[in-house]
């Protein structure tokens, strides 16, 4: 049976009850749109229920128990709920673990085949993801004083600016200059160490005492420096302890703290080892910070400068030598390193080429992915406005918002484009035009980290080139998806019945009230049949028509098996009557047979739905299973197709119930008839045993009006 979705009051605990309880919960941690949890047992996970949701954008599993949950903007308020809830105080996140459990969750952690992976990406994303925020923050203040240099009230970039802009480059440069220090903090905190020991060991080497060798006039005896020119910076030396140390000004690095702080873990907790418990606070901070602070200002800072300087000169040669392959390749892997969280090393490599070339060449071309993405959206929302979608549209337009003035991605893909498949090809050929563009004009560069929206455009340069590059990226992507449509003809045709069911019901049509409920679980496609059935019948005959015959018509059981009332099935809509007086049949095999000659007017993709309408325009719905639609055609070998004709005991499709139990499904069969309110009468026996084929299960099927 479908889970219902839950209103706005209770779900945080239905999202508790589908994580397996606060008992199951390691750690939770939010980002800018998903919950992220680290569960005891991740087998324990009711995804399915999660998913229907009223609230939740969609749910990612990923080995070593971690689960994460989309929920958008509304992120957190819900991870407070959650974490305010009683249960969450007796256990989960609030309960104190001994020396041996952590011991042995992060033994469980290891567990899969690539949980190493999810553990480097955890890693990094977990070092960034509080800092979207204040990044965001610090983006926003550099665009505003792009808008005004860009209409002549300031000269943004000149050298002899008054206090007053020097202040505000103050205000913005905090976050990037200072940007290693809260990296640390947040990586320390990831790998469980304190995140003071990890700023502090960072801080020491941006102090002025050790920012200010870097100048070779500073008086300072045993400096000495050289320039880079490939990079167009200085390189300078210290002797310290006799030793050669090379000097880097770390303001605004992110592989250097990165890099620091998994060594200092293993010191950290090896020092937790050797002393007791009682002196920690005293001993292991201090003896961290003295073999640490030396090993990064000899050894892992330089290290650190080196790789983010390697991989960013590398980008930028294929950016110099084959601008288009990259202003292509960046907008075209976007879409897919997003959804798994596997963006973050490359905004890792925006932030090392602000710091060190000071400026960016990734995020232009990654404008174009952006927008694509938007397009898509924008295309959703307007054919929801044509179609009259009232929650589709309520998900695009906040979806949409999110992205041009927030430039968040994450609403659009997990509220929208992941859940229709048709969207994804249509928005890669925005991607593939902007991107074309930036490569064609010469490129865009930004001296910010800045995310891409409207509000930011001032920070590219040439600013023309990115307007255009965004503006094809968005309107293509928009018009291919709204010409074309986001759903398939079936769909639509589905979305169109249901929206009418609704519509019936808002305006108290009885009948189609009741059918409307279908639309409140997850069975949406049974209203599209039996809609599709209805309309076939207008076309070719009324019902009324057909009772001037005064005839019955008897239907067939679709399978062997055992009768039982509508009463007795686990689905509200079925035993609430909503698609017709019927019966339900327990199989015995998996022959689904046509109960009633006629014409198979409705098909689903996944073979568990049928929709037959006879010559005397009675509607039948023989649905395999109960949310089986949830198995994607999984088992069912369906033998027709659409639009042909049926006699009794025609085979219809063949289904595998083993493969339907292990999903967790019921194999109750249903049969009903879909337009029982324009019938005379329709009688159904229960309580037999049939042999399927042509074993009648009710009386004849009177047609007319009662």
């Amino acid at each position: 049976m479908s889970t219902p979705k839950a209103g706005p009051g209770t779900l945080a605990e239905s999202i508790l009850r589908g994580v397996g309880g606060a008992e199951n919960i390691e750690s939770l941690t939010h980002c800018a749109t998903r919950l992220r949890f680290q569960l005891h047992d991740g087998a324990k996970v009711d995804q399915a229920a999660l998913d229907s949701l009223q609230g939740v954008m969609g749910t990612v599993p990923q080995s070593g128990d971690r689960f994460q949950i989309v929920i958008g903007g509304a992120v957190s308020r819900v991870y407070s709920e959650i974490m305010n809830l009683p249960s969450m105080s007796k256990g989960g996140t609030a309960k104190p673990k001994s020396d041996a459990d952590v011991k042995a969750e992060m033994r469980a952690k290891s567990r899969g085949k690539f949980a190493w992976v999810d553990n480097f990406f955890e890693y990094l994303s977990d070092s960034f993801r509080p800092l979207m925020g204040v990044l965001l923050g610090s983006s926003l203040i550099i665009a505003i004083a792009s808008v005004l240099d860009a209409l002549g009230y300031v000269d943004f970039r000149a050298e002899d600016k008054s206090a007053t802009w020097v202040f505000v480059d103050a205000m913005w440069r905090s976050v990037l200059y200072f940007l290693p220090i809260m990296v640390a903090y947040n990586a320390a905190k990831k790998l469980r160490i304190d995140p003071w020991v990890g700023a502090a060991v960072m801080a020491a080497v941006m102090t002025p005492n050790f920012t200010g060798m870097l100048n070779k006039d500073s008086g300072i005896p045993g400096i000495t420096c050289t320039v880079n020119d490939t990079l167009g910076t200085q390189e300078c030396v210290a002797k310290v302890f006799g030793l050669p140390m090379q000097l880097n000004d770390y303001g605004g690095q992110v592989f250097v703290p990165l890099l620091m702080v998994a060594l200092l873990a293993l010191v950290y907790k090896a020092l937790q080892r050797v002393f007791p418990e009682n002196v920690h606070m005293v001993f292991v901070p201090f003896f961290s910070m003295l073999i640490m602070i030396p090993v990064t200002a000899f050894l892992i800072g330089p290290l650190g400068v080196w790789a983010g300087n390697g991989l960013g000169e590398g980008l930028s040669w294929m950016n110099n030598n084959a601008p288009i392959v990259f202003a292509i390749m960046i907008p075209l892997i976007y879409p897919f390193l997003v959804p798994l969280g596997l963006h973050w090393p490359l905004n890792a490599l925006m932030l090392q080429n602000i710091s060190v070339l000071g400026y960016d060449f990734i995020q232009g071309p990654m404008g174009a992915w952006n927008f694509a993405c938007f397009g898509a959206t924008a295309g959703v929302l307007l054919l929801s406005v044509r179609h009259r979608e009232k929650e589709m549209r309520q998900t695009a337009t906040g979806a949409l918002a999110a992205g041009l003035f927030g430039g968040i991605s994450e609403p659009s893909l997990y509220g929208i484009h992941l859940r229709f498949k048709r969207i994804y090809p249509r928005m890669l050929v925005g991607c593939l035009v902007g991107g074309i563009i930036v490569g064609v004009m010469g490129g865009v560069d930004t001296d910010a980290f800045a995310f891409t929206s409207l509000l930011t455009i001032p920070v590219f340069d040439p600013m023309v080139t990115y307007v255009i590059a965004i503006a094809a990226a968005f309107f293509t992507s928009m018009a291919l998806v709204y010409f074309s449509d986001f759903r398939t003809k079936e769909d639509r045709a589905q979305a169109n019945a249901e929206r009418d069911a609704a519509e019936a019901a808002a305006a108290g049509t009885p009948a189609e009230g009741v059918q409307a409920q279908t639309a409140q679980v997850e069975e949406r496609e049974l209203a599209g049949v039996g809609a599709a059935t209805k309309s076939a019948s207008a076309a070719g005959g009324s019902a009324t028509a057909a009772a001037s015959t005064g005839t019955g018509i008897e239907l067939t059981a679709p399978v062997a098996g055992h009768v039982v009332s509508l009463d007795d099935v686990k689905d509200p809509v079925f035993a609430s009557r909503a698609l017709g007086e019927g019966v339900g049949i327990e199989p015995a095999d998996g022959h689904i047979v046509a109960p009633v000659d006629g014409e198979l007017v409705t098909t689903t993709e996944t073979g568990h739905a049928f929709g037959i309408r006879t010559t005397d325009g009675v509607e039948v719905l023989v649905h395999v299973g109960i949310d089986t639609v949830q198995m994607k055609g999984e088992g069912f070998n369906v033998r027709v197709e659409s639009g042909q004709q049926v006699s009794a005991g025609d085979l219809l499709v063949e289904v595998d119930l083993d493969a339907v139990r292990a999903a967790k499904h019921p194999t109750v069969t249903l049969m009903t008839v879909t337009n029982t309110a324009d019938l005379t009468s329709v009688e159904p026996h229960t309580g037999q045993d049939v042999a399927g084929r042509a074993a009648p299960v009710g009386a004849p099927v009177v047609p007319g009006g009662r």
